[in-house]
């Protein structure tokens, strides 16, 4: 699942469709005078927007205590250096480079089929695109444009109606509910569906999972219908502890399923699709007839091989470690007398998950930026305005990595605490 996210690693909600303007007639002024004048004053809040950005960045990037230190926002001449450094331990150099998807690129590919326990896989430049491909293949094959997702799933969310815009798919909602679909739901839909797709973790609800036995039913009641499953697995790798289930085991549920690299793993970019050999081999031909055969790849390849040996053994660690921040987390709203607070899930069901306040987003924003720059600690990064519920309402996404292992619950709460205080 690829995200449209901005330079803070966080996540970007898609820009609401703006009222018609009105015209420069009707204003009393000439078309051509106005254009200017909004081009101008759009031109000033790009470079503030830009310029805030900016120091948000710099704020997490010289802190001292972060919870996680996400890649996209190291300096350019670290993250080619971490390239350099690590690309000697998980391949060979002397090779030649990738040439429309051979060298290390096909060895990549053969890399996630073993890892996901499936015939083959296929490296595709965006998650986007790798699913659009999916869903199409699936849709030939079963006779039926319509696929069954949620209505917070990525495609639906961040995609700018690809599905149907694109590969012609028509997408239906067999819950609204903020969690995914149950078997009575699936049972119980009204009208027929080609294709189920299963986004693992639900992201826009709050990274959240079903249980292992819930899993496994929603998948019989959709095979019952006579329908294929996909997984949305953008977030899989850090799936396997709430499940109690090795990565093969979850894959096997579907007839294929989606991996990203630069989510979790820490990659540049890239995504994977694996699933039956004869799938896969339809897949490459649709990769490259929406323009994904890219000549060369090694970078993205590189970094997703570091990513696989370097951050998916410590996935658990992280997960775990995740369950005490936020447990630590709502001990210390509670502490400093929020008004309201959520912490959603609690605890959390992978390294990932949501904490609502009832402040502006940009108020919550500037208090996380300043305490990172008066504190070198940065608890949270940015804020969004809640799309539903009363005014006032934001929440941010919060993110175990590596550097949150060194929390322990009283670094947390204290760290809540002076947030508390720059809301004051």
């Amino acid at each position: 699942m690829t995200d449209t996210a901005d330079l803070d690693g966080q996540p970007q909600p898609e820009a609401a469709e703006e009222p018609q303007e009105e015209s420069g007639k009707a204003s009393g002024e000439e078309p051509a005078e106005r254009s200017r004048e909004d081009a101008a004053e759009r031109s000033g809040e790009d470079a503030g927007e830009d310029a805030q950005r900016q120091r948000r960045i710099s704020a997490w990037r010289a802190a001292d205590r972060v919870l996680t230190r996400a890649p996209m926002n190291l300096p350019l001449g670290e993250r080619l250096a971490a390239l350099a450094a690590g690309a000697g331990a998980v391949t060979d150099l002397d090779r030649p480079a990738d040439i429309y998807g051979d060298g290390v690129v096909a060895e990549l590919e053969e890399r996630i089929a073993g890892l996901l326990g499936t015939e083959a896989a296929a490296f595709f430049p965006t998650g986007t695109m790798a699913q659009q491909v999916a869903l199409r293949c699936w849709a030939g094959r079963t006779g039926n444009p319509t696929v069954a997702l949620h209505p917070l799933a990525h495609p639906e969310v961040h995609e700018r109606g690809a599905l149907g815009a694109v590969s012609g798919l028509r997408t239906v909602h067999p819950t609204s509910a903020p969690r995914l679909p149950t078997a009575q739901e699936i049972r119980d839909f009204e009208e027929p569906f080609g294709t189920l797709m299963l986004e693992l973790p639900l992201r826009d609800a709050g990274f959240v999972l079903p249980t292992w036995e819930e899993l496994e039913d929603v998948v019989a009641a959709a095979r019952e219908r006579d329908a294929v499953v996909h997984i949305d697995g953008a977030r899989l790798w850090e799936c396997a502890p709430h499940f109690g289930r090795e990565l093969p085991e979850i894959a096997a549920l579907a007839d294929s399923v989606y991996v990203s690299f630069y989510k979790t793993l820490g990659g540049i970019s890239g995504a994977a699709l694996a699933g039956p050999a004869s799938l896969i081999e339809e897949a490459r031909t649709w990769r490259h007839r929406y323009g994904g055969q890219l000549f060369q790849q090694f970078p993205a390849a590189l970094a997703a091989l570091i990513g696989l040996d370097q951050e998916l053994p410590r996935l658990p660690s992280y997960v775990a470690q995740a369950k005490v921040v936020a447990g630590a987390l709502a001990e210390g709203f509670s502490a400093a007398g929020a008004p309201w607070f959520r912490v959603h899930p609690e605890p959390p069901h992978t390294h990932q998950f949501q904490v609502w306040l009832p402040y502006g987003a940009d108020v919550l924003t500037e208090a996380a930026v300043r305490q990172a720059e008066e504190t070198g600690i940065a608890l949270f990064h940015k804020w969004y305005p809640a799309s539903a519920g009363p005014p006032g309402m934001s929440f941010t996404e919060v993110t175990v990595g590596r550097e949150g292992l060194k929390w322990t619950a009283a670094d947390v709460r204290d760290a809540v605490r002076e947030f508390m205080e720059r809301l004051a």
